[in-house]
């Protein structure tokens, strides 16, 4: 049996009044800017289906992918290891757990699960004989890593534009647009384009009106140059230390508070058309078969010492906060000892086709994802983050070291020296066990 792909979305857009999650502070939404969506993909070769799904969020808690997954086994008898659940990473949605100074929207979290799980239950309903193809482009223009070299020694995100004690960036970028097109088989409408980049948000000058941020815009835009409608996902991939900043130039003027949301991700989505016309007609195929594993490893959360517990402890209950940023994370290190130290965490894999495509449960550096890359077997791979739910930032060993926001410990930020790399480890011997078969 040759290939089947459907493809449908369901609105998840919040009401006025939700907490927005992305910035330190806590934000209630008092405007919508544009819809979010819970997007799905599946695929079926005639013998297994596997699914594809990403939310315009900025993430998800693990217990709520598990949830998410666990209803859509219920409902169509689809295994939790042949479906990716990812999120985009917009700044301006609902809060899906606290973060900083920043509550859970919990009557909005309770209604994810089932939505996610409709997503995918009608895009299976939906499948139809389908041919894909797989390609890549670059945008280097839009990936810079936020790290720099301070020539006081240290190492700071975002040091500024054109800032003189900013000697160089302290790590690479990974520009590698990754495209993946299914259409139908005979009538070659397009039925859906999973595409992944590793950009960590664009954002908006509107901190309060909700937004999908140039995940959304991207989706509109494509659909717009290729004239037709057909489901869009761009898939965030190891973004840990990536934004499209480049501090090397002035900052951008922007002519609206939305104009960096789009511009962006008319760029990306130009970059995708393009290679999507370079695609030669005999690169779709309709033989291609699909697969997946997941694994659950053992996470040992970071720990602060009782010195650092005991002065946290002091500075919170004291409620000064003539240095609000010091307080937060004092803060933070009180609420982080009262959750789990030990627990596990997913590490994904899927084939569809010659793509391959590898899901980690966090904001990875994008050393990471280069590595997996570099020793992946397949033609073309996907690292896709935030997957499966979100374990906060996972930095390199060096990183951690150097210091810097995305390190501090607090809990988004827990991951022990080692992480990356057995992630890493762990979806290389899924890849190469996928392929093999």
């Amino acid at each position: 049996m040759s290939l089947q792909v459907g493809a449908a979305q369901v609105n998840i857009t919040p009401n006025l009044g939700c907490h927005l999650v992305g910035y330190f502070e806590d934000r209630i939404a008092n405007d919508i800017n544009d819809p979010l969506f819970v997007k799905a993909i599946v695929f079926n070769d005639g013998e297994r289906t596997v699914g594809l799904i990403c939310l315009d969020l900025i993430d998800i808690p693990i217990w709520l992918a598990a949830n998410a997954k666990a209803l859509i086994q219920k409902q169509t008898g689809v295994s939790p290891d042949n479906v990716i659940i990812s999120s985009v990473h917009t700044h301006t949605a609902p809060a899906m757990s606290g973060v900083l100074e920043t509550p859970p929207q919990l009557d909005y979290i309770q209604t994810i699960p089932q939505k996610i799980a409709d997503s995918f239950v009608l895009a299976q309903n939906r499948l139809e004989p389908a041919e894909i193809a797989c390609a890549k482009g670059d945008c280097h223009e839009e990936c810079h890593n936020r790290r720099w070299h301070m020539k006081d020694g240290s190492v700071r995100m975002n040091p500024g534009h054109l800032n003189p004690d900013a000697i160089k960036p302290a790590g690479p970028t990974d520009p590698e647009l990754q495209i993946l097109v299914a259409r139908n088989k005979d009538t070659k409408k397009t039925i859906a384009v999973y595409a992944n980049l590793a950009l960590h948000y664009v954002g908006n000058g509107k901190a309060l009106s909700v937004s999908a941020d140039y995940f959304g815009e991207y989706a509109k835009a494509l659909q717009r140059i290729a004239g037709e409608d057909f489901l869009v996902i761009l898939a965030n991939g190891c973004q840990g230390n990536i934004n499209n900043l480049d501090f090397t130039k002035p900052r951008r003027t922007s002519r609206d508070p939305y104009f960096q949301q789009r511009r962006v991700a008319n760029v990306v989505a130009a970059e995708t058309w393009k290679q999507w016309c370079i695609l030669r007609e005999e690169e779709f195929t309709s033989k291609a078969t699909v697969d997946a594993k997941l694994q659950w490893l053992p996470f040992h959360s970071r720990r602060a010492t009782p010195e650092q517990i005991a002065k946290a402890r002091e500075l919170y209950l004291s409620g000064d906060k003539s240095n609000k940023s010091e307080w937060t994370y004092a803060r933070e290190l009180v609420m982080l000892e009262h959750l789990p130290m030990e627990y596990e965490v997913p590490v994904q894999s899927m084939k569809i086709g010659t793509m391959g495509i590898a899901a980690l449960c966090g904001e990875i550096f994008v050393e990471f994802g280069l590595d997996i890359k570099s020793r992946s077997p397949f033609a073309n791979t996907m690292v896709v983050g935030i997957a499966n739910g979100n374990n906060g930032y996972v930095a390199t060993a060096k990183a951690l070291d150097e210091g810097s926001y995305e390190t501090r410990l607090c809990r988004h930020v827990r991951s022990p020296k080692g992480t990356g790399e057995l992630w890493a480890d762990t979806a290389v011997n899924q890849l190469n066990e996928l392929y093999g078969k």
